[in-house]
Parts: C-alpha cells; sequence; structure tokens
C-alpha cells in the first residue's frame, strides 16, 4: 500500500486550489473553504494527498506545503482513530523519510505532525518511532540531525510522563546519556535542542535524569559562556530548575554559579538576562539562599539594580491620544466572599498579595524581573542588604541623568517591604523627597514615584496627617490629573493603595477628593477610566457610611451614573463599573436608594440574559469542524456566554442588599430573582455558584419573607457544596446556611441532616483556612442553637476545633449567636464537652464584653462543671490553667 499510492492529477489541482485561497484574507472565502475542506474529510484518501503536499511536492511554495501540514495535523487531532490502517501508516512513514527536509518550515511541520499523532497514539503504537528518531540524530547530514531533534523536543515537551513509564520500556534511560552526547555538537542549534529535551526532566525529577546528574551538570558548566545565546538562556533556565530539584549537587558549585549568573544578569541578549534573573527569584525560595549569597548581595543587590536602567517609551503629554484597545488588558473579577471579615485579611490570604511590581510596565521584562528579584533579596537580607544598597541609592535619587535617578527611585520601592525596618529612619527625610519627584518634568520619573510611594503608604498613614499624608495625598490627587496617562494610572493605582491603608483618616479630605476622582471622569480615555473605578470603589470600601451625605452623593452619583447608562450589556467595561458601584452601594446604604431601582433591574436582567445564552451555546457546544473556525466565522450564534457579567452582576445586587437592608424588599417582591439564584447556585462554573450564595445570603438577612418558600429546594443544593476543595464556594455556602437558620429557627429541623456531617468534617480538616473554619464554627453553632436536639449529640466530634477557631475573633453578632448555640447544646449534652472543657473555658474568656445573658450562660456553665467535679477536682484542673485564663475567669465569672 505505503508505495503504491499515488495522487490524482484532477484531485491534487482541487486540493492545492483550496490551499492557495485559504491563504487569502477574505472571510467568507475562508468560510466556503472551511466547508470544503470538511466535505473532503469523508474520502479517506485526502489526508493521503495532504501528507504528499507536504513531503513530496517539492515544485509548491513552503507556505502552502506547510499550511497542507498543519490541516493535517488538525485532521489527526479530530479524527485519527476513523483514519484506515493504511492511511496512517503511509502518514507515518513519510513524516520519517522527510524529518529531514532541507526548509526549516517543513522539518518544523513534520515534526509538529509527528508530536501529534504520538500524543493521540501515546507513543506505545508506534514502536518504530523513539528507536528511528535516536537513529537519525547519528546523521552525517545536518538537516536530519536537526529535523529529528526538533521533533524530540516537541515529543519531550508533550509526553515527558509517558517517556518516563514502564508502558513504553522507559525510552529515557537511552534517550538522556544519548541527549548529553550532543551538548558538545558543533551546531548550536542541535547544542539547544539537546539542553531543552533535558530540560523536560528536571522538575519532575525523572529517575533516568537523576542517575546521569552529575555528567548534566558538568555539561552545563561546559556551555555555561557559549557563544549562541539560546544555548545560553537553556543553561540558564535548566540551572534555575536545578536549584529547586537538585539543590544538594549545585551547592559544591555555588560560589561559581552565583558569579556565572550574576555575569549573565547583565547578558547582551534580554532574553537571557531574563532567565538568569529568575535565578535570584528561586534562589532567594531556597533555605540555603543566605549562605550562597553573603559575599555578594552588594553586588547581586548592584547588579539587578543596574538592570533597571531601561526605561522607556518618554511621551510627555498623551491624554489626549485616544488608547489602543490590544494594550487593555483583561481584569480578573474578584468575587465576592462573605462572612468574618477580619482586620486587613481575606479569604484568598494565599492570593492576596499581589501588589504588582510596578504596573506601567505591565509585560514581563527584564527590568520588572529585577525589580521582583531586589524585592525578594530585600525580603531575605531585610536590613543587611540596605548597608551596601543605601550610599548607592543616595546617589542614584539624587543624579542628574533622569534615567539614573528613575531607577533608583524604583529600587527604593523594589526593597521597600523587606528593608522597611531599615529605612525607618531615612523616611522622615526621604518621603518629603519624593513627594517633590513627583512634580518632576519627566513623566516616567512622575509615575514611577507614585508606585514607590505607595510601597511606603503603610508608614506615612502611621505618622501624623499633617507632615506626611496631606502632602502626599495632595501632590497624589494632581497626578491623578496629570497630562501623561501612565502617570494617570500609577497615581490611580497609588491612591488606591494609600485609600486602602488610610481608611477613615480621608474623611476630612473628602470632598477634596471627589471633587478629583470625578474631575478625571471626563478627562481619562478608555483605560485609565477602568482603574479610575477600581480607586472609587475602594475609596468607598475604605470610608464607609461616611460618604453618605448628599454632598458627596450629588458630587459622586451623577457621572456614575451616566457611565453607566452609556454602557451597553454586552460591554466588558460594565465589570469595574458594576463592582465600583457594588462598593459604593454598601457604603451609600439609603443614601443610594434614589438609583436602586434602574441599577437592580439591569443586574436581574443581565443574570437572566447570561442564563438563556448559557443554554443555548450549551446545546450547540458540540464542535461542528476540528478548527474551530466556526468560533472565529459565525461568534454571535456559537459564542459561549461571558459568565463574569452575571458573576458581576449578582455581586452587585449583593452589595444592594446589604446596603439597603430592609429596603430591598418591594424590588425582590416584582422579581424574579429567587427562580434566577436557583440556576446560578447550580452552575458549572464555581465562581457563579459562590456568588449566588453570597446574594442568597444577604437576601435572607434582607428579606427572608420572599426566600422562605425557596428554602426546600436551596438546602439540598448548599449541602452538595460543602466541599472545601474550593474555599470561596463552600465558604460562602456555609455562611449562608447559618444565617438561614437564624431565620428559620426551629423550623430548620428537616434540613440538619443535609449539612451537619460535612460541617463537622471540615472543621476536623488540617489546614483548612482561617476564614472558612470560622464560618464553620459559627453555623455550627448557629445550627445548635435553633436546633440543639438534633446537633448537640454530636458536640464532642467538633467542640475542640470549635473552640479554637473562634477564640480569635472579635466580639460580635455572628459570635455572638454561635456561642449561644454552644451554650445551648452543652445544657442538652453535657457529656459532650467533659474531655475538652479546657478549651471552652480558653474560648469564654476571649470575650471581651458579652451580652449580660449571654455572660449568665457562661456562669452557669462553668460554675455547674466546678460544682458536678467538686472544689478538689476544679482546683486540680484551673491549675493547669496559664495564669492571664485564671485570673480572667475568677474576676469575670468567680470561678
Amino acid at each position: 500500500m505505503e508505495c503504491e499510492w499515488k495522487p490524482d492529477q484532477q484531485g491534487l489541482q482541487q486540493i492545492l486550489q483550496l490551499l492557495k485561497e485559504s491563504q487569502s484574507p477574505d472571510t467568507s472565502m475562508q468560510r466556503s473553504v472551511q466547508q470544503r475542506l470538511e466535505q473532503l474529510n469523508q474520502y479517506p484518501d485526502f489526508n493521503n494527498y495532504l501528507i504528499f503536499v507536504l513531503t513530496k511536492l517539492r515544485t509548491e511554495d513552503e507556505p502552502t506545503r506547510s499550511l497542507s501540514g498543519l490541516i493535517l495535523k488538525n485532521n489527526v487531532k479530530a479524527h485519527y482513530q476513523n483514519f484506515p490502517n493504511g492511511v496512517a501508516d503511509f502518514i507515518k512513514s513519510e513524516c520519517l523519510q522527510n524529518i529531514g527536509d532541507s526548509s526549516p518550515l517543513i522539518r518544523a511541520t513534520v515534526g509538529i505532525l509527528i508530536t501529534t499523532i504520538a500524543s493521540k497514539g501515546e507513543l506505545q503504537n508506534w514502536p518504530e518511532l523513539l528507536p528511528k528518531l535516536c537513529l537519525l540524530l547519528d546523521s552525517e547530514d545536518y538537516n536530519t540531525c536537526e529535523g529529528a531533534f526538533g521533533a524530540l523536543q516537541k515529543i519531550c515537551e508533550d509526553s515527558a510522563e509517558i517517556l518516563d513509564s514502564d508502558m513504553l520500556d522507559r525510552p529515557l534511560n537511552i534517550l538522556i546519556p544519548k541527549f548529553l552526547q550532543f551538548f558538545r555538537h558543533s551546531s548550536p542549534k542541535i547544542r539547544s535542542h539537546a539542553i531543552a529535551c533535558v530540560n523536560q526532566f528536571i522538575i519532575c525529577r525523572t529517575q533516568a535524569l537523576m542517575l546521569h546528574i552529575d555528567p548534566f551538570i558538568e555539561n552545563l558548566f561546559a556551555l555555561a559562556t557559549d557563544e549562541d545565546p539560546e544555548v545560553r538562556k537553556n543553561v540558564c533556565r535548566a540551572l534555575v530548575m536545578l536549584l529547586e530539584v537538585r539543590l544538594d549537587r549545585l551547592l559544591p558549585h555555588m560560589h561559581n554559579i552565583t558569579e556565572y549568573m550574576l555575569q549573565r544578569t547583565r547578558d547582551p541578549d534580554e532574553n537571557v538576562a531574563l532567565e538568569a534573573c529568575e535565578f535570584w527569584l528561586t534562589l532567594a525560595e531556597q533555605p540555603v539562599c543566605k549562605e550562597a549569597l553573603l559575599d555578594y548581595s552588594t553586588s547581586v543587590s548592584g547588579h539587578t539594580s543596574s538592570s533597571l536602567f531601561c526605561a522607556q517609551g518618554d511621551i510627555e503629554e498623551d491624554e489626549t491620544i485616544p488608547d489602543n484597545e490590544q494594550d487593555i488588558r483583561p481584569r480578573f473579577h474578584r468575587s465576592r466572599t462573605v462572612g468574618q471579615r477580619h482586620e486587613g485579611e481575606s479569604i484568598e490570604d494565599e492570593e492576596d498579595d499581589e501588589d504588582e511590581l510596578d504596573d506601567t510596565i505591565s509585560d514581563w521584562n527584564l527590568r520588572k524581573c529585577s525589580a521582583a528579584a531586589l524585592d525578594v533579596l530585600a525580603n531575605v537580607f531585610r536590613d543587611e542588604l540596605l548597608i551596601h544598597l543605601l550610599p548607592l541609592l543616595k546617589e542614584l535619587i539624587f543624579h542628574l541623568d533622569w534615567i539614573v535617578k528613575e531607577s533608583g527611585i524604583l529600587v527604593l520601592g523594589a526593597i521597600a517591604e523587606g528593608c522597611m525596618q531599615g529605612m525607618i529612619p531615612y523616611l522622615p527625610e526621604l518621603i518629603p523627597h519624593l513627594i517633590q519627584f513627583l512634580s518632576d518634568k519627566k513623566a516616567l520619573v512622575r509615575s514611577i514615584t507614585c508606585w514607590t510611594l505607595s510601597r511606603y503608604a503603610h508608614w506615612v498613614v502611621s505618622q501624623p496627617p499633617d507632615i506626611y499624608l496631606k502632602p502626599l495625598m495632595t501632590e497624589l490627587l494632581k497626578r491623578i490629573l496629570d497630562s501623561n496617562k501612565r502617570v494617570q494610572e500609577a497615581a490611580c493605582s497609588a491612591f488606591a493603595t494609600l485609600e486602602e491603608e488610610a481608611c477613615t483618616e480621608l474623611v476630612p479630605y473628602l470632598a477634596f477628593i471627589l471633587d478629583t476622582l470625578v474631575f478625571a471622569f471626563n478627562k481619562y480615555q478608555h483605560k485609565n477610566l477602568l482603574i479610575l473605578y477600581d480607586a472609587i470603589g475602594t475609596l468607598a470600601d475604605s470610608v464607609g457610611h461616611h460618604l453618605n451625605k448628599p454632598e458627596y452623593i450629588q458630587m459622586l452619583m451623577p457621572p456614575l451614573i451616566q457611565k453607566w447608562n452609556q454602557l451597553k450589556d454586552e460591554d466588558k467595561d460594565l465589570f469595574p463599573l458594576l463592582e465600583c458601584l457594588s462598593s459604593v452601594a454598601t457604603a451609600l446604604q439609603s443614601g443610594f436608594l434614589p438609583y436602586c431601582e434602574p441599577v437592580y433591574q439591569r443586574c436581574v436582567n443581565l443574570v437572566q440574559k447570561t442564563l438563556a445564552q448559557a443554554m443555548v451555546s450549551d446545546t450547540l457546544s458540540e464542535p461542528i469542524c476540528p478548527h474551530g473556525a466556526l468560533h472565529q466565522s459565525q461568534p454571535d450564534q456559537y459564542e459561549a456566554p461571558d459568565k463574569d457579567f452575571m458573576i458581576v452582576a449578582l455581586d452587585l445586587l449583593s452589595g444592594l442588599a446589604e446596603g439597603l437592608g430592609g429596603t430591598i424588599e418591594q424590588l425582590v417582591a416584582s422579581s424574579n430573582i429567587l427562580t434566577l439564584m436557583y440556576q446560578c447556585m447550580q452552575d458549572k462554573m464555581p465562581e457563579v455558584r459562590q456568588s449566588s450564595f453570597a446574594l442568597l445570603g444577604d437576601l435572607t438577612k434582607a428579606c427572608f419573607q420572599h426566600v422562605k418558600s425557596c428554602i426546600a429546594d436551596f438546602m439540598p443544593i448548599l449541602g452538595r457544596n460543602l466541599n472545601p476543595e474550593l474555599i470561596s464556594v463552600c465558604n460562602n455556602a456555609t455562611w449562608a446556611i447559618g444565617e438561614i437558620s437564624i431565620q428559620m429557627g426551629p423550623e430548620m429541623q428537616p434540613y440538619i441532616a443535609v449539612v451537619l456531617h460535612q460541617l463537622v468534617e471540615i472543621i476536623n480538616r488540617p489546614n483548612t483556612p482561617k476564614t472558612l473554619l470560622e464560618n464553620t464554627a459559627i453555623t455550627i453553632g448557629r445550627l445548635g442553637y435553633v436546633c440543639p436536639q438534633e446537633v448537640a449529640p454530636m458536640l464532642q466530634q467538633f467542640i475542640r476545633p470549635w473552640c479554637t477557631s473562634l477564640r480569635n475573633i472579635r466580639d460580635n453578632e455572628e459570635k455572638d449567636s454561635a456561642f449561644r448555640g454552644i451554650c445551648t447544646m452543652i445544657s442538652v449534652n453535657p457529656g459532650g464537652v467533659v474531655q475538652d472543657f479546657i478549651f471552652f473555658c480558653d474560648a469564654v474568656a476571649s470575650w471581651v464584653n458579652p451580652k449580660d445573658d449571654l455572660r449568665d450562660m457562661f456562669c452557669k456553665i462553668l460554675h455547674g462543671f466546678k460544682n458536678q467535679v467538686g472544689e478538689d477536682n476544679w482546683r486540680r484542673f484551673s491549675d493547669q490553667f496559664p495564669m492571664p485564663l485564671k485570673e480572667r475567669l475568677a474576676s469575670f465569672y468567680g470561678v
């Protein structure tokens, strides 16, 4: 079969014609090509023609031949299991024969095709592939060697795990030593392939590589100063990964490696320098970082600082130039998480410190990486770094050349977090200088100064406001109205950081602040408008109800509502505006009433619209063609809806419910929001469920009469979502259950079985985030308060983690209802608390001033326990208490 297949000339011409037409920019032409390609897929030998054009038809131009191969690759992806055997074999043998084509483009295409087939048959069904490629590496012909290596590199990237499995008899045992031989090859391209292949196996600590780790490292050192930048880049990348997995092997050479990475951080090729810079970021996470760098911290900080001298793009006044839409980065909506709020912490503790390093440089480049490296090093060396940096910094910051001065200000910002303690003595003198730099004539100096000052906002706010806060705020507000867009952006971001730190300290200046922010509305181009919404939302979060004054509302609401009316339902700019309004509604409370009806209605419509689109797109989600072309050609019909619209709308509805309280009742009454929520609560996307549970909790608090009739439908869904793998979903579901139980009272009884077991499991899990633990404890307490007979029997299973998670939270309503619940349960099942009574005592002592009747409940339980065990036993028991606990219980409760 293989040798006999010959194309029919007429068929061949037809396919060539198609390939030519598909390169046309005309979309209707592309659509018809797409349909014809689909039809041709019904002929079993269509794929033979495609491979023939790619490998045999040398008279054709390379782009057409390559395109033929890429269409074949898509067919392999979509229909490979339906290829007749003969066709599949023909394609495989053609690929192996032509991997050494003289054209780099054709070689690469054949390589991609080989990898795609390999990933389909998972390499097992093509046993001759790896041995053959291995053999071709030894070819005298450069093209053959390079082509085979290109294919192997792609296979290593795609199938790293399978290559190391018993299924294939562990080919890596042969491949890795083979790759290592090519580290010394005369061609830089092949040296680079060889390292890239081995690099795929470092992070997963592949056994075959670990056996050859020493020759691998030796070979890397031999290539350290290779003249080819691609080779140097791969060497740096390898060392960065080895630092994570085989530090033990690098330690003896640490001195040389550090020297080397210092040189590479200043490599003339920026990609090499960037890889080298990652080395410092990784090293800083290693426990040996300090010893490894002791002699170097000066030069590392010096070198990384010098990589910052590449400020680019210095147009001074550009505020009237419209934004290029491609430059506007997609924003990610932070969904609402509810429940216990603590000073400055959010439930996503892990995700929250994205204090973006100098966001004015939005792509990850050498400058940004160097600043990040300094930030990390400052966190390792703390103030020791300052000894080396301070003299250098003084010189940089007051330098006459603005580029040097700008990089000095960046360094100062980069080290703010790590070296804060050591910087404090210099700040009283430095901050006024930085505030002066805010009006420098160079836009880039102004913008970087905004960022650096924001990194010291915490200190500024801790000082008397007139000395630093007021002048800083005044100057930042001027910069918000700067004539340069980059400065506007940096100032807006810095101001948002300042708002978070200063909170109610800003109240005296509110009129002045709002004046500026509202003025900026008419001044800003598209991109900065999105950042302005954030600054306004953060202001509302920071000053809360202080914003609820008629004159402030008069300033702020008209421009927001005007934007709100301008934006179409499909416009992504609604996200930041909805988030902003959500914060504003929560802060203004009753002050938002005049605006709430149209806002409420639109949110409900957005949810309804998105749900309807989602239903349509789910029924159409079966791909009609493998090339994704339908998505491009008929986006209106097949586009999956953007669920962010729904998420942000649900969050704004939560903000309204929280802000307006009971007054939202008539809006809920006249809408179908509860039906919509029933669908949202079952959505596939966790963020949609998360936001709908937050709204459920808020509506339960605001107007339970409307929620009550749906409880029988809602509770099983809430129970299914008590899965701590999805922290925020679980957290919001837990909180909603607690709010519902308070409203339901004893009628909660039929639903206890649906949720209690999961809640007890969550509170006993190791490593559960603090906020989820607290919410779970509060909800268990509330369930026990309304249905003590049902919950009390399990007391012993949760009392200990319950007490330890609630002893740290402030006195508030939620804590109050939870402790009433625990006391009620103890009176039903006193035996359940006996073994862990000391934890209960400690939790009771954490109250600063409980309400009188709650204090009586505590008294009763403590004295009851004391009388039960008798004076002597109580004395022995309370002797184990730490002194402060003993004194507190004695003075408050007389035990």
